[in-house]
């Protein structure tokens, strides 16, 4: 411990170096259940590159591993401590370097919060669209690591989409460039898509080169009522099949409606099995709601409610955002799924995680960016009932496994990190994982990066 935090002096201020136990402990894990955390040797909080390469020299050097963290948001144990480790956390690094209207890109540090990020293209007619629920605390290094998505995923794609280039400081302290800040380009292998993603387990992004696009008009909302979550995916069918575009297309169904109410009393309608928000930003949102409006209703929607305006249309869309914070005060304790299946599947999906729910006699909220299939099962328990803790985990398990069944995947935006490690090889088969360890290994030989996750 004392040669690790002398080699770190050596080139870090005073002020970069945590090693008070109470203070560590605060940053050994991140948002989610179930998943084992270690405690930390110390705590660096870099503002500059040139921090960064030294802590990554320094470990190398000292064969320590190093956790890399951002806000701490995540739903998967991906920014957890293991025993021993330099927890490297960027949220100090939080500059926006440069924001172009010409070339449409913005420049910046790991630590910006997304949030942060979009108002300020804004002030240049600009829009950075992807949206995760915890935009207002989440960075975009974090949103990078997970590749994370958001409400507007249905119409404008994820992260993974605006990434165009980054710097990456590798494990050995050397600093990569990859990608670009044209509009367009191919040479070489695709090394950011590689980083996307990633989880920290390849390198530590240190800044990053953001497609914009133009800032679109105010969207509209439509809320509309179901008395089965069947009859609401059966409404999204339609909506995608007829050729619709919808800026978002979220679901709520009554379990999580109900939660969203006792916690922020929004006056929306707990006795619905199933609520859908769709919204259009078009030139003339009025009429694209108005079919949409027309399609719900043919598919058995009890009531449909355009928003007048956007101060409605923005109520609705804090409770959708406010969802899984509200399926928090159900127990003491929650696991949240993230299956993303084909959207013709959508209704088993639902259909299939209630009967789970019945299954294990537990509470299983579900909300869901339904325009691209991406479920949130939350299975809400009791972490002091030994029994309930275990019938829980099980649960998950078996969602996970009917997302597999459905043709879909183990997480859509929240990441592997620890929580489901053990699910990915059943996903991605023998040859796939074999691949993925060759890759780890060329850029993180001695095996410092992040260890224990993904793989």
């Amino acid at each position: 411990m004392n040669g690790l935090l002398e080699h770190l002096r050596a080139g870090l201020p005073p002020e970069a170096l945590i090693t008070d136990p109470d203070v560590t402990a605060s940053y050994a894990h991140d948002m989610a259940s179930f998943c084992d955390a270690g405690t930390p040797a110390v705590v660096v909080l870099p503002r500059t590159v040139e921090q960064v390469q030294h802590v990554m020299r320094t470990a190398t050097a000292l064969r320590v591993p190093v956790v890399p963290q951002g806000a701490r948001t995540g739903l998967s144990g991906a920014a957890n401590a293991s025993d021993g480790c330099i927890v490297l956390s960027l949220v100090k690094m939080d500059r926006i370097l440069e924001i172009s209207p010409v070339d449409r890109i913005a420049v910046v540090e790991p630590g910006v919060i997304n949030a942060v990020l979009s108002r300020a293209v804004d002030e240049h007619g600009l829009y950075y669209p992807p949206d995760p629920s915890s935009w207002e605390m989440c960075t975009i290094g974090g949103n990078i690591g997970t590749a994370s998505g958001g409400l507007c995923c249905v119409k404008y794609g994820v992260t993974a989409e605006y990434v165009l280039g980054l710097e990456v400081v590798l494990a050995d302290g050397r600093l990569l460039t990859t990608g670009r800040r044209t509009a367009k380009g191919v040479a070489g292998y695709d090394l950011t898509r590689l980083f996307v993603g990633s989880e920290g387990s390849l390198g530590i992004v240190v800044k990053a080169v953001l497609a914009l696009k133009p800032r679109p008009p105010r969207q509209l909302v439509l809320a509309a009522e179901f008395p089965r979550a069947a009859t609401a995916c059966d409404a999204i069918c339609r909506i995608m099949e007829r050729g619709h575009t919808p800026s978002l297309l979220e679901l709520m169904d009554r379990t999580t409606v109900q939660a969203v109410n006792r916690m922020a009393g929004m006056g929306l309608p707990d006795t619905t099995e199933a609520l859908l928000l769709a919204a259009f930003d078009t030139p003339d949102p009025s009429a694209d709601l108005a079919a949409v409006a027309e399609l719900c209703t043919a598919a058995g929607a009890t009531e449909v409610v355009p928003a007048e305006d956007a101060a409605e249309s923005e109520m609705l869309l804090q409770a959708r955002r406010m969802s899984l914070t509200a399926l928090e005060t159900v127990k003491s304790a929650t696991m949240i799924d993230d299956v993303c299946v084909p959207r013709s599947k959508l209704g088993a999906m639902l259909e299939g995680t209630a009967a789970v729910a019945e299954k294990y006699g537990l509470t299983i909220g579900v909300c869901a960016h339904a325009g691209d299939g991406n479920t949130h099962p939350v299975v809400c328990f009791d972490h002091t009932d030994a029994d309930e803790s275990r019938r829980a985990r099980e649960s998950f398990d078996e969602i996970m496994a009917l997302g597999l069944e459905l043709g879909g995947t183990i997480t859509g935006e929240h990441g592997v990190g620890v929580l489901k490690k053990e699910w990915l090889a059943r996903e991605l088969g023998e040859v796939s994982v074999e691949l993925h360890r060759g890759i780890k290994q060329a850029f993180d030989p001695l095996g410092l990066l992040n260890p224990g996750k993904v793989f």
